[in-house]
């Protein structure tokens, strides 16, 4: 429930009655990840931060669909609460997270080597393998993870990577070829 709300300020009275005051005219950007204890609020004040706000900046760390917290089940990723911001602001991200090029970009000029020397390995299609491709790396997909050899096979599935095994402990096996 809203108490006052103007253009630098809102206030939100929780059940307890007690007033949270946030101030949003000084935020210069938000930044959606995944996040355990995502809720009405959060989304309520990052929107209002990037519409009242010109200039701040809308960042988001990645867009998975879901994460795996337990072997159980998938669980609902930082994409699900990027696009609850992206949903009531009509603002399209930064992302700074995979499969954007921004990290692969700062870490090959930081240690000086060029991404063709790079090999990203990682668990999923469309966010592991496809930042490695955006980036100019080889690719190497682990089937351990969120991707299965199904996933990988289908024809509906776009995303190739140039390498793929079952664990990345099938490395350990490998023997040196005699030259």
């Amino acid at each position: 429930q809203y108490d006052h709300c103007s253009s630098s300020d809102l206030e939100l009275r929780s059940a307890t009655t007690a007033v949270i005051k946030f101030g949003f005219s000084q935020v210069g950007a938000v930044v959606v990840g995944f996040d355990r204890y995502f809720n009405y609020y959060k989304v309520q004040y990052g929107t209002l931060c990037i519409r009242e706000n010109p200039g701040c900046l809308f960042i988001a760390t990645n867009r998975d669909a879901v994460t795996h917290l337990t072997d159980a089940q998938e669980w609902a990723g930082g994409g699900s609460m990027v696009g609850a911001v992206l949903g009531s602001t009509k603002q399209e991200p930064l992302v700074v997270g995979k499969p954007s090029t921004f990290m692969m970009d700062y870490l090959a000029k930081k240690f000086g080597i060029t991404t063709s020397q790079i090999c990203m390995v990682g668990d999923r299609l469309d966010t592991d393998v496809l930042f490695g491709q955006n980036g100019g790396c080889k690719t190497l997909l682990v089937l351990s993870g969120v991707t299965s050899e199904q996933m990988l096979q289908s024809p509906d599935n776009k995303i190739q990577p140039d390498f793929y095994t079952n664990q990345i402990s099938d490395f350990l096996t490998l023997k040196t070829a005699a030259v």
